[in-house]
Parts: C-alpha cells; structure tokens; sequence
C-alpha cells in the first residue's frame, strides 16, 4: 500500500516555512463566500453507525427477554440469558459480514432488510440446532423461540424502516456528508468530480478546489467549480470553515508534488486521500479505503476521530468534574489568597491558540502583580521574577495557577490531557515559537490540554530556548500520533508524581 508519513516527509524532503506562511492570508472571493456561509456541523458516519449496532442489539435482546418474562412461567433465567446475549451478538456479527451496518446500507430499503431478515434466519437456525444437539429442548419453550424469531423480524423491519428515514433526513441536510476540498486541478480534478457525482455524492459536500498552478493546465472553474486558491490558501481556509476531507487529485509518480502539499496541509486536523483514479497500478482490495466508491490511499488521518471523539469527550467531562468537586476546597483558598495579598482580579484570562489555531481565551488565578500583568507573554517568567507575587510564586510552582482551567474544559475549549495552550507572544531566543520550530503549529491538530506528555516529562515551566521549545513540540507530537485513552489516564495519574519530582523549571 503507498503510504506516506507526513512528518517524515516534511523532515526529510522540505525546507523550513517561513512565518508568513502560517500567518493570515487573503482569500479569493469564491473561498470568503462558502467560509461565509452556514454550515451544518457533521455527524460522524461511524458513530452513527455504532450506534445503530447498539440500538438494534438492545432491541432484540429486550423482546427476547419480555417474550420470556411474560409466557414462560417456569423459566430457566440462567438459560434462556446468556442464549438471548450470544443469539444477538451472533446476529450483530453476521448483520456486520453481509454489509447491513454501512451508511449506503441505511439508505436502501429492500437490500438492507433483506439482509438482516436472512441474517436473523441464520441465527434462529443455529441456535435451534445448538438446542437440539445439546439435547436441550426440555430447557426451552418453542412457543417463545417462534415468537421471538417473529417479533424479531418485525422489529428489525421497523427499525431498518425507522433508521432509513432518520439517515435519508440527515442526508439531504447534508449532516452526513463530509465537507471536501480537491486538491489539484485541470482534467484529472474533472474525472474525479465526476466519480464524486457517480458514486460518492450522498457522503461528500464538495467545497472547491485548491492548485498551485496558474496556467492552462488548471483552469480556475473545473466541472463546475471554482479553483478557490493555491495549497497554502486551504491551511487559512480549513481554520475559517469545516473541511473533514481533502482529496488529492496527483498520480502517485509525483512524489514532490505530493510531499511538497502534504508539508504544508499535515498541520490540519483534516483526513487526507489520494485518489486512486490516477494510478495505472493495480493493487489489492486491501490497499484501498474507499469514500462512497470511490478507490482511495490513506495519507493522512485526523488523529482523534468518530467514537475516539465520544470517549475522550466524555474522559474530559467525568475528570474535569470530579477534579472541580475534589478540588474545590483548595481553589477556594488560592482565591482569597490571591486577593488579601494584592489588589486586582482574582482571575486572569490570557487569549491563546487551540484545536486548529483557534483563538481561544483561558483562565488561571493571577499570580503577578496588576501593574505588571503582561497579556500577550510577551516577556517569559523566570527565576526570582519580581512581577511574581508572593502568592503567585507558589500557585506557579504547584500549578494551582491552573486548576481555573477546569472550566475551559467544561466549555469545550481545553482537553484534560493535550499539548499545552501557549500565549500568543511567547518566544525562545527573541524568535516567537512558530518561527524557531517547524510544524510548530501541528501541535492544534488536537485540543490543547491542561496536562501533556511534554509536561509530566519535565517540560513544563519557562522554555527560554529553542531546544526547550523544541523539546516541548516533539513530545506534543509524539502524544498526538500514539494517543489512547490508557494515555491520556496514565498521564493524568502521572501529573501529581510530575509536580513534585521534575518541578525544576516552574516559577
């Protein structure tokens, strides 16, 4: 399969952007138009389709089960259970196998329900012969295994009835559609759109088109829509409106056109596809992803997506909850610490980037003196700074400074564990991060966090240097390309070891 590791490709294959690059750029009036325009937030097809599976499991397990309580009287509950669970669980693996739980399935009729009408058959004929083998038949009702296998039916054809509609109604208004940018142009962009349009048109909103070319090769409309700028152009363009997708429109024998695009689109959150419509090389079926029909490589991929999405927002809100609950005592006190010492708010909101460069404003209990406040960062703190208050120099070097950030947690803003959110100013040796470290920005492809890997490692505290600095953005990195669940707890139970053992640069 021909993969490319985006990190590596910018490593080795391009020089360093310059900060211009990642600076705000003018758009063409096409691109101003659709960030200007609303946008329905879009429903994952995976959680969807997750919980889809669940429904329908619960349903035919509650039915097994009331079928049971209500006609047979001198049951075996310690029977008739675990044949309802595994029954279920079969049908679900076998509804998985003939393609019944995939968004095109949902939108059919017949095809889908004459899928799992066969599929529930198959169940009910091997869990009848599993009775009769096991010479089990004394042990169950046969009036309850017809009834169940026929109100079954009728569920799941109401249910299959019922989801199409409710996908059918997502679908025209285009919630399940991913909002798709090309990259490339000229007639290769134009047969793909077309595939688009055969194919793939229910689970693609294609926006337009972005090309570094400005000749003849690519025109600026294609197949009915626009070339709306060059490559850079969609790195400001992703960070003002929705995109979930970019569709590269290259052959695979353009490997620096490739790598020259993947440099500077790796910083998005975005999923990036090759279009397989451009190679004459044929590979296996297992090569390929497909979007709607469409035949495609995995160049890149959102780091946290669909049910990752679900679990790590419900970690945030369970921890960032129970650590308010828990900790509330010990805010309480910093608060009226902070305000006998010096005057001023309690408070202090500082604006920094987050998920995507979004400006976003957090909060912490001020730890400087009012008439040194510095918003922008634009000086770091460092040892025995005389803008630090008294009170300030221990909230700083415990990071109770922090612990207000809950609430940017329960607002969405801030993750519990992600790459820190840096003042919009800071700098290492006069140069402002984004300049003294390539793919700075990669570090947004995530929420930010109000604990990371960098931090429980030692990194945390005033980064003076490039090599600080540095460090700091490799662990980010390295946090987003391995992140689990199993990550994220044991960096949480890490954080107080971390405070305690490697606290050496915090004042």
């Amino acid at each position: 399969m021909y993969r490319v590791d985006p990190k590596q490709a910018v490593l080795e294959h391009v020089s360093k952007q310059s900060a211009a690059d990642e600076k705000e750029r003018r758009l063409s009036d096409q691109a101003e138009a659709i960030i200007a325009a609303p946008a329905e937030r879009s429903i994952s097809g995976a959680v969807v389709v997750g919980l889809a599976q669940v429904a329908e499991a619960v349903l035919l397990a509650a039915l097994g089960y009331g079928i049971y309580e209500y006609y047979v009287e001198l049951g075996q509950p310690a029977f008739y259970i675990p044949v309802i669970l595994a029954a279920c669980l079969l049908a679900n693996v076998l509804f998985n196998a003939a393609r019944a739980h995939r968004i095109a399935a949902y939108r059919t009729v017949f095809n889908q329900i004459g899928r799992v009408l066969i599929g529930w058959t198959l169940v009910m004929t091997v869990l009848t012969v599993g009775i009769f083998f096991f010479k089990a038949a004394d042990l169950f009702s046969r009036v309850w295994l017809v009834s169940w296998y026929l109100g079954g039916a009728v569920l799941l054809v109401a249910f299959r009835i019922g989801l199409r509609a409710l996908v059918q109604n997502w679908t025209a208004a285009g919630r399940l559609r991913r909002r798709t940018v090309i990259v490339g142009g000229g007639k290769d962009a134009e047969t793909l759109i077309e595939q688009i349009k055969a194919g793939a048109s229910n689970d693609i909103l294609l926006l337009g088109l972005f090309d570094d070319r400005i000749d003849d090769r690519s025109p600026d409309i294609v197949a009915g829509y626009a070339k709306l700028g060059k490559v850079a152009d969609l790195i400001e363009f992703a960070r003002r409106t929705q995109v979930d997708l970019v569709m590269v429109s290259m052959p695979l024998s353009a490997e620096k056109r490739v790598l020259d695009m993947l440099t500077q689109l790796w910083v998005l959150p975005v999923d990036i596809r090759l279009s397989a419509h451009m190679s004459k090389l044929k590979f296996t079926d297992k090569a390929y992803s497909y979007v709607g029909d469409i035949a495609v490589f995995d160049m890149a991929d959102r780091p946290i997506s669909d049910w990752n999405l679900v679990f790590k927002w419900v970690f945030d809100k369970v921890v960032a909850l129970t650590a308010l609950i828990l900790l509330s005592p010990v805010m309480v006190a910093a608060a009226i610490a902070v305000k006998l010492e010096s005057k001023g708010p309690v408070f202090f909101m500082q604006n920094r980037h987050g998920f995507n460069n979004e400006l976003i404003k957090i909060y912490k209990f001020r730890s400087m003196r009012t008439d040194m406040l510095d918003a922008g960062a634009a000086k770091l703190v460092t040892k025995g700074d005389p803008r630090v208050t008294r009170v300030g120099k221990f909230i700083r070097k415990t990071s109770i400074d922090e612990l207000p950030q809950l609430f940017n947690v329960l607002k969405g803003e801030l993750s519990i564990v992600g790459p820190r959110p840096h003042a919009l100013q800071a700098k290492a040796e006069n140069q402002l991060y984004y300049e003294a470290v390539e793919g700075y920005f990669a570090r947004h492809r995530v929420k930010p966090g109000m604990t990371g890997w960098a931090q429980i490692n030692g990194w945390r505290g005033e980064t003076d240097t490039i090599d600080k600095i540095m460090q700091r953005v490799n662990h980010d990195l390295y946090y987003i390309e391995h992140w689990s669940l199993l990550f994220d707890l044991y960096i949480v139970a890490m954080t107080p070891v971390s405070l305690v053992a490697k606290n050496e640069n915090a004042y």
